[in-house]
């Protein structure tokens, strides 16, 4: 994209001669070889300063990359006075997540022992007027990879889902479709579909080194035409009737791949419960 190629060569240029600003990163998915890039991506970028306060409550400079659209700022006490962050759309549709450190700050997480999460999914060094980097050790990707569930864990998410499942039963038939969505969607999808779908794609790859980035985003890339039709059908929309095959297509798809999953695991499925479950929501829904 070449609107935010042009805007990350200003904020260089801007920073490179800013007495202010000692070090900038960029982050995240654009130096990630994992993640998928596109127009939409992102840019993320980090700025060292000797003086961090001018900059978390003055605004003027980051007018100076573009007309913003739409601005979030989440200041320094929410990050336990580590950093700030100041998130803009610009009117070129580029995104730039800034993340400001008070030099010292910087200073100690490149001392840390174990590399943060944020700079081990991938960073470059941009700028570093005081070889403040010089420590800081390289990305090992490990932290956007999908690890092996211990059995009390893969058993925890069966059981929860199976338990959560009866919560939509019964909002599905008050016709409470709010919290019905609530937990097919917040609960279900996210804490149970989402991680178990994961595993699974780990496992098809004997559990090497396979991300799906965040929230299934390559969940399409790495099933089979059949495995995502599964998938797609645990969707719905607002029609009730519509939301009961849904949480059935979930329980399909749960079935599917927790007893491929822990045939893989070695361990043992819950059959029993979830035919105990199955039954209730079949009492429910014929109510």
């Amino acid at each position: 994209m070449k609107a935010r190629e042009e805007k990350l060569k200003h904020i260089i240029s801007w920073a490179d001669n800013n007495p202010d600003i000692r070090t900038v990163l960029l982050t995240s998915s654009l130096v990630n070889p994992y993640a998928p890039v596109d127009d939409f991506s992102d840019l993320d970028i980090e700025l060292v300063f000797e003086n961090l306060k001018d900059y978390e409550t003055d605004k003027k400079w980051m007018h100076l990359f573009g007309d913003p659209v739409s601005m979030v700022e989440e200041d320094d006490p929410y990050f336990d006075g580590k950093h700030a962050m100041k998130m803009v759309l610009y009117s070129d549709h580029v995104k730039v997540d800034f993340k400001l450190y008070q030099k010292s700050e910087f200073v100690k997480e490149v001392q840390k022992e174990r590399l943060p999460d944020d700079w081990d999914v991938g960073y470059k060094v941009l700028i570093d007027k005081d070889h403040l980097t010089k420590d800081l050790k390289p990305p090992t990707y490990q932290s956007v990879m999908i690890r092996k569930p211990e059995e009390q864990k893969f058993q925890q998410l069966i059981n929860d889902f199976w338990w959560d499942t009866t919560y939509v039963a019964k909002c599905l038939k008050r016709e409470d479709l709010f919290y019905a969505k609530f937990m097919s969607e917040n609960v279900i999808r996210t804490d149970y579909l989402v991680p178990l779908i994961e595993w699974s794609v780990a496992s098809f790859h004997d559990w090497k080194n396979m991300p799906t980035n965040k929230h299934g985003r390559l969940f399409k890339k790495y099933l089979s035409a059949e495995l995502w039709a599964k998938v797609e059908a645990t969707f719905s929309g607002s029609n009730i009737e519509d939301n009961w095959r849904a949480l059935y297509a979930s329980a399909d798809l749960v079935h599917d791949l927790g007893t491929a999953l822990a045939e893989n695991l070695n361990v043992e499925y819950p059959q029993k419960h979830e035919e105990d479950i199955r039954k209730y929501l079949d009492e429910v829904q014929s109510m």
